[in-house]
């Protein structure tokens, strides 16, 4: 459980420090640029290399807190067992996906490195910042896996997706019970003449 705890604490981490790394320097970019009316010439490289990061690595987290939005209505009117099942074929296909995009990226990555290119702006070989690529499938990968070994053991039915309709049926109902709530303080204060 500590180590679970440790590596969540990493993952948000991480992920609000390149959140915060890409937004403080879009930030001093525009004041650069239309305050100084000079730029930082490397900052619009390095902010989509920070964005290409907090994506890929972000998904995999999205995947363990189950925060990808998915359609899954078909699905939940099935029978419980054939949601298992379909869930493990949905993992499946995840999996190959991953799988070939890990391959090709792999050999992009190779091919950088033995050519030896450099970033753009910064004096960085460009296989360095873009093996986000790879990290990122891996985990995918990983996530996916557990995901998948939750689903065999019966800890876990499906994806877990964000459910924006649910969410959004569920505030709707706070704002009206809210609604309501305030309605006799309103014609209290309406008959006393407020």
């Amino acid at each position: 459980m500590m180590i679970k705890r440790v590596v969540s604490q990493f993952e948000e981490g991480f992920l609000s420090l390149l959140l915060v790394s890409m937004t403080l320097l879009v930030f001093a970019e525009v004041i650069a640029r239309f305050g100084f009316n000079a730029g930082i010439h490397w900052a619009q490289e390095v902010t989509l290399l920070l964005a290409a990061w907090f994506v890929l690595f972000g998904a995999s987290y999205g995947v363990k807190v189950g925060a990808h939005i998915g359609v899954d209505v078909f699905v939940k009117m099935m029978p419980p067992g054939t949601h298992r099942f379909f869930t493990l074929v949905a993992i499946a296909l995840c999996l190959v996906y991953c799988g070939l995009f890990l391959y090709g990226s792999w050999i992009y990555l190779s091919k950088m490195k033995m050519i030896g290119i450099e970033l753009e702006d910064l004096p960085v070989p460009k296989w360095i910042p873009m093996s986000i690529l790879v990290i990122g499938f891996v985990l995918l990968i990983f996530r996916f896996l557990q995901l998948g070994w939750k689903v065999v053991k019966g800890e876990a039915d499906g994806f877990h997706f964000a459910d924006e309709a649910e969410e959004s049926m569920e505030l709707a109902k706070e704002l009206q019970e809210t609604a309501l709530g305030d309605e006799p303080s309103i014609n209290k204060n309406t008959k006393e003449g407020k």
